[in-house]
């Protein structure tokens, strides 16, 4: 079952986060913390924080899975008085538990998160990740729309989905995401 986390589930996320990112191909070690800077943010939106619950015999259910779209921008500065701003979502961190990985569970969170950012109206999702991983679903790299992040990250991690066509027409500049 996939929800929107609930303040009831911090603790349990942060756990989780810390414990899944453990046996992670790439992490910081800081992932969790990650997660409640994000959540003490202007951009979180706590509809589009997802769990995935797996429920055992006897009822009992587990965090298996978490990820969390935030609200972000991408400012380009045309040399006028006045900046453009494109608003955008940061999709960061997609934890799966160990036991859940490569049956499809991070797939189910990415594709509810496009759904769920869809009906609220947003053009587009960030992130930095493993382009094998997240070009199954449609992420390119960002620097080809000419959007590149604030942060030193390599440009192949830099990407970007646009989530109806023609979303990313006319939009370039700096990420404030990371």
């Amino acid at each position: 079952m996939i929800r929107p986390e609930t303040p009831a589930d911090y603790d349990a996320i942060y756990d989780f986060v810390k414990t899944a990112f453990e046996t992670a191909k790439v992490s910081n070690d800081k992932e969790q913390d990650f997660v409640s800077q994000l959540r003490t943010s202007s951009g979180y939106l706590p509809e589009m924080a997802l769990v995935a619950e797996q429920t055992d015999a006897s009822g009992q259910s587990r965090i298996v899975g978490h990820m969390m779209l935030t609200k972000s921008e991408i400012v380009r500065d045309g040399g006028t008085p006045r900046e453009t701003r494109f608003p955008t979502l940061l999709l960061a961190p997609l934890a799966v538990a160990l036991g859940e990985r490569c049956h499809g569970l991070g797939a189910e969170l990415v594709r509810e998160s496009f759904k769920r950012a869809k009906q609220a109206g947003f053009a587009s999702i960030l992130l930095v990740g493993d382009p094998a991983y997240y070009e199954r679903f449609g992420f390119q790299r960002a620097d080809q729309f000419d959007i590149h992040p604030t942060a030193k990250i390599p440009p192949q991690y830099v990407l970007i989905y646009a989530l109806t066509p023609d979303a990313l027409c006319g939009v370039s500049g700096v990420t404030t995401a990371f």
